[in-house]
């Protein structure tokens, strides 16, 4: 399907600011359930629901692939739909996967080739179905296949030895496009620090100083330990919960200090008096 695909060379790629396509992957000749059970439990945990299957192994509700896919067993694997490869080339904006990508336009069938963290901005805003294609365990997809398919794609991997198995392929893949799957997050927390603002930095600066002052910190050295704090701070970026936490210890410590100064300032008084 080339209208509204991306092309070959990247003219024509999807607007980067453009929607999230419907994604299906679909499985070419998988030779064991187990792999189709896989495959369908890493698209739960990634957020993709339609599995493609083309001439598929038999797969049995109380066989390997409902034992391999997890809770993909309960809508994904149920759900898969078999389709033939002429349905899928005439319905969906294709990406091939291969590990033999070959080093430039003469050496492989399709070039350029895309990696997956590639595919993150190649297929937004995408206006078709994208449907991710993996091919047979043993050998892949052929190279009359990928001829047909609008893009091709290839997790980089160790030149030695870089086919890896069907199920490590897809999961691999949508990990890397779960910015485009998963519309509601993931389960991790906020990964963006709550930074402090600057009042609450300067005060930070003003505790600083003070501390400075009451250690008795040579005059000469003062201004040039303010800089380096202030450097410092700028470089770590510090949270709210951490200018707080140092604005406590800071506090704590000048007061300690200042009491301690007092004590001997009163300790010299009464040593003074008695002589």
């Amino acid at each position: 399907m080339s209208e509204g695909a991306p092309s070959d060379d990247g003219a024509g790629s999807a607007d980067s600011e453009g929607a999230a396509p419907d994604i299906s992957v679909c499985i070419v000749d998988a030779q064991t359930p187990g792999n189709v059970g896989t495959i369908a439990r890493a698209m739960k945990n990634f957020g993709v629901e339609d599995l493609l299957l083309i001439d598929p192994p038999e797969i049995e509700p109380d066989g390997e692939a409902y034992g391999f896919a997890g809770h993909a067993r309960q809508d994904v694997l149920p759900g898969a739909e078999e389709i033939t490869f002429d349905e899928l080339c005439a319905n969906y904006h294709t990406v091939g996967f291969t590990a033999i990508t070959g080093e430039d336009s003469r050496k492989h069938v399709r070039f350029p080739y895309s990696t997956p963290a590639d595919l993150v901005e190649e297929l937004r805003g995408v206006d078709a179905p994208v449907a991710l294609v993996f091919g047979r365990e043993d050998k892949g997809l052929s190279n009359e296949e990928l001829e047909r398919l609008d893009q091709v794609a290839s997790i980089p991997a160790s030149e030695a030895y870089p086919v890896m198995n069907l199920g490590q392929s897809a999961t691999v893949t949508l990990y890397e496009l779960r910015k485009l799957t998963l519309d509601d997050g993931t389960q991790l927390p906020d990964t963006e620090p709550h930074r402090a603002g600057p009042e609450e930095i300067e005060r930070l600066h003003d505790y600083w100083d003070e501390f400075l002052t009451a250690m008795g910190h040579r005059e000469h050295k003062h201004e040039k330990t303010e800089r380096m704090f202030r450097r410092l701070l700028g470089r770590v970026k510090p949270t709210d919960r951490e200018v707080t936490t140092l604005l406590g210890v800071l506090r704590r410590a000048t007061d300690q200090l200042e009491e301690r100064k007092e004590l001997l300032d009163e300790l010299d008084e009464e040593d003074q008096l008695r002589r």
